[in-house]
């Protein structure tokens, strides 16, 4: 079977990761980094206590604690399932501001897998669809693609997935 072919790394600067250096299969970490999501003048997360999950060509997914997010913006959306090989079933949430309803632009796993068990129920957030989702203060770029949840900032080289050509990388 011949193999996909990978794109070369970008070169790493200072202070950055090569998502290429990151596993698979992925993993969970801790983060110090400050993560927030702002909308519409309201702070749905705010925390230096999150997860993130790291994939080789992925930019990091920043998974919130629930003590650090607005859960009464929250609404459960049961249409929306997804199965991640690595993580296990996800739960999908509604963004409820005012008259504005963003479906399925927040996820959890309530029982993932025992490699995944310190993200348990933690809330992660698909930037595309906010004013501002930051790390550290910046305001970061969105994955590529509409379908993965990356967070991508100054802390990381590509070239990312999720564009077009990337499919089997």
């Amino acid at each position: 079977m011949r193999q996909p072919h990978h794109p070369e790394p970008d070169p790493v600067g200072p202070g950055q990761e090569s998502v290429w250096d990151y596993p698979r299969p992925a993993i969970a970490e801790p983060t110090s980094r400050h993560v927030q999501v702002i909308h519409r003048g309201i702070t749905l997360a705010d925390s230096r206590n999150a997860w993130r999950t790291l994939e080789t060509s992925h930019p990091p997914t920043y998974y919130i604690p629930p003590e650090d997010v607005a859960t009464d913006c929250l609404a459960a959306n049961p249409s929306r399932r997804s199965l991640c090989e690595w993580k296990g079933q996800a739960r999908y949430f509604d963004v409820v501001i005012g008259d504005q309803r963003i479906d399925a632009a927040a996820w959890s796993y309530p029982d993932p897998s025992a490699s995944f068990a310190g993200i348990a129920d933690y809330f992660a957030f698909y930037p595309d669809p906010f004013d501002a989702c930051l790390i550290d203060g910046e305001k970061i770029i969105p994955q590529p693609g509409q379908f993965y949840g990356g967070w991508i900032s100054r802390y990381e080289a590509g070239p990312f997935k999720g564009g077009p050509g990337s499919r089997f990388w």
